[in-house]
């Protein structure tokens, strides 16, 4: 007996001295398998077919097992399924067209896992016939569109996006699935954007259609053409899509708070306290909830390519009690692991409301940010590290947008969120800064954290807004991350540049100097920043000794190190011209130790007779562009959801009954 029919397709022993029987589906995949044509004694033969339930592991175990030779002989008849399959879809009887999904996928993914190293050409050839490729390929996806926009089975529009996502994950690199070309030229965008555009269909197929924008916008996203990004940027623009992310990131957050309220409080319960218990520092204590990396692709990928996404972001919708209402599981997806978990359907149902003046509301940007305040606690796995990282690109692409500053920096608008929109913004920012001081220093994320401050100060400093945020501890964050740098100097320097991080930091101390009187909330801030400095001026002073010391011996830090020795000269310039002031005044008043109101005194007092230097360039910052810096960070994030989704992909989880029952019910 072969190892594929041990497998999968054997019935049982009539007795045990006759061969077990086989389905009379599997005998008819055998036929295909066979030289011969399967019509040719069997006109009824493919109308035959498609009404038998399909066995989708024996027909792909079957098609991974046949060797190079044997692929010659058989390609016509597998060119033959497929076209079979193909017009089925197109037939009234609704069970055929469930069996040619089915049979369809385990096609594409039996013929790519046989064949890894061939080429997409190769691959084309065996599953269609090169020369026939593009007409097959155009009426399956004309099909596959007059499904998924028609008024039939809902089962049958879940099964065509199924099978979307199973073409398009059956290669480790999306780029290299050279059949995505002609799904990309027949385009399914604008069923997708139909998909999302109405409130039941978003429910029920909301997240596999955003899933499989995501993806498929990374298809030779550099080279595709101008029309096709055309389509796509509609798709990401929909405000459908802006409420299934938001909806699925909003299950995220509430999943985290259950987890946290069985842990008898913790972070989520504490945002309100804001600094000091936003983060967990022991990992072990930390709680885990699997972060949904293919959601936050689809929205990164929407901020990114069409900055007008802003407003689907900061749309007001009404805030929801998901909690209260039983959760349905997705009846046609498998538990699934990272990046691939889709949100309940009851949750995905809920229409918009009309929005009540008193009704509590929230929006995809504020959800967004509970997302990553969670996601940015733990960066020690992997998938949280790539999920923490691709959080702080999208808040730099938000706050390179004027549109979203305005928005965030908007006391006007109400929202039930835990902290104030731009508080929270910046406390995440002070919170992983605080918290992420660790011997495997991801210096990546600490430098995004940086520039995303600096990019937000840059927008508070032009449009002359004032904050009403504690700054100091902002400020106690970077000094005390300039300590940690100067205490690990050796093990740092072995992995990173940190003159670079110290630069940013610097500068950020330099953008207070020179125009926090346009953006500091009061005066006295602009005093207290001044007394900080000078208290924690050994901080400094050790700094400037250390990038002394580096860039005046010869090395391959020497010109960074020196950039950091010219930012710091108003640092010194206050600190050489405050402290010797403030010592004076501790003598003729014959006080030991100065407390902080009296400090103050001095620094007011004293601030004419400062004399600064004007730096150039403070508030001026480059632009974030995906290629080339981050392009291979994308490349193996697609991949690795890519990865998850073909693991997870079920056509297979409805039965023959369920099927016939909601067909029964179709007018």
């Amino acid at each position: 007996m072969s190892q594929v029919e041990k497998k999968a397709g054997l019935l049982r022993r009539t007795s045990s001295s006759k061969k077990p029987l086989k389905e009379k589906v599997v005998l008819m995949y055998d036929e295909i398998f066979a030289k011969e044509d399967p019509a040719k004694n069997n006109p009824r033969f493919w109308d035959e077919l498609f009404l038998m339930k399909v066995n989708l592991e024996y027909l792909e175990s079957k098609l991974e097992s046949v060797d190079g030779e044997e692929v010659q002989r058989i390609q016509d008849n597998i060119n033959s399924l497929f076209h079979h399959c193909v017009q089925a879809l197109g037939e009234e009887h609704q069970i055929k067209v469930v069996n040619a999904l089915q049979t369809l996928c385990a096609l594409f993914r039996g013929v790519h896992q046989k064949n890894k190293s061939a080429s997409g050409f190769d691959i084309i050839n065996m599953l269609m016939g090169f020369d026939k490729a593009e007409q097959r390929m155009k009426d399956l996806m004309e099909r596959l569109d007059s499904l998924l926009c028609g008024d039939g089975s809902e089962s049958l529009k879940s099964l065509c996006l199924k099978l979307l996502l199973c073409l398009v994950t059956v290669t480790d690199n999306i780029s290299q699935n050279t059949i995505l070309e002609y799904v990309m030229i027949n385009s399914i965008f604008e069923a997708i954007l139909q998909i999302l555009s109405d409130v039941s269909s978003r429910g029920q197929h909301g997240y596999d259609a955003v899933v499989l924008l995501a993806l498929l916008v990374n298809y030779r996203k550099y080279e595709v053409c101008t029309y096709t990004v055309i389509e796509l940027l509609g798709c990401f623009l929909s405000q459908g899509m802006g409420m299934v992310v938001h909806q699925a990131l909003t299950e995220y957050n509430r999943q985290y708070k259950d987890k946290e309220e069985e842990n008898q409080g913790g972070f989520f319960s504490t945002l309100t306290s804001m600094v000091g218990s936003m983060f967990i520092a022991d990992a072990d204590e930390k709680l885990s909830v699997q972060t949904n990396e293919a959601i936050l692709l689809a929205l990164y990928e929407a901020v990114h390519l069409n900055r007008n996404f802003i407003t689907v972001l900061a749309q007001s919708h009404p805030e929801i009690d998901i909690a209260a209402t039983p959760i349905t599981p997705t009846p046609t997806t498998p538990t699934t692991p990272l990046g691939t978990t889709p949100p309940s359907l009851d949750m995905m149902s809920n229409p918009e409301l009309p929005l009540d003046p008193n009704l509590q509301t929230s929006n995809l940007l504020i959800t967004f940010l509970k997302y990553a305040s969670i996601v940015m606690q733990d960066t020690k796995d992997e998938h949280r590290l790539n999920s923490a990282r691709l959080c702080l690109i999208i808040l730099t692409c938000i706050a390179e947008d004027q549109y979203a500053d305005a928005f965030l920096h908007d006391d006007n608008m109400n929202f039930r969120v835990n902290l104030h929109r731009m508080e929270i913004n910046v406390y995440l920012m002070v919170e992983f800064i605080v918290t992420h001081m660790m011997k495997d220093f991801p210096m990546d994320l600490y430098l995004r954290c940086v520039q995303i401050i600096h990019k937000l100060l840059c927008y508070q400093k032009k449009c002359r807004i004032r904050l009403h945020y504690t700054w100091r501890e902002l400020w106690s964050a970077l000094i005390n991350l300039l300590k940690f740098l100067l205490s690990n100097e050796t093990t740092l320097l072995a992995k990173h540049n940190i003159f670079h991080l110290a630069l940013l930091v610097v500068n950020l101390f330099n953008m207070f100097i020179t125009y926090g009187d346009t953006f500091l909330p009061t005066s006295n801030s602009y005093d207290e920043l001044y007394y900080e400095i000078v208290r924690m001026h050994q901080v400094f002073d050790n700094l400037y000794c250390m990038v002394l010391r580096v860039s005046t011996n010869t090395g391959q830090w020497k010109e960074a190190a020196s950039k950091v020795t010219h930012a710091l000269v108003n640092v010194r310039a206050i600190i050489n011209h405050f402290n010797p002031k403030i010592e004076s005044y501790a003598a003729t008043n014959h006080i030991s130790q100065l407390s902080e109101e009296q400090v103050l005194e001095v620094v007011r007092s004293n601030y004419d007779t400062l004399t600064l230097k004007l730096q150039d360039g403070l508030d001026q910052f480059e632009r974030y562009s995906e290629q080339p810096k981050e392009a291979a960070f994308f490349k193996e994030l697609v991949r690795s959801i890519s990865l998850n989704v073909r693991k997870n992909v079920s056509l297979n989880t409805l039965s023959q009954d369920v099927l016939l029952k909601e067909f029964s019910t179709i007018s």
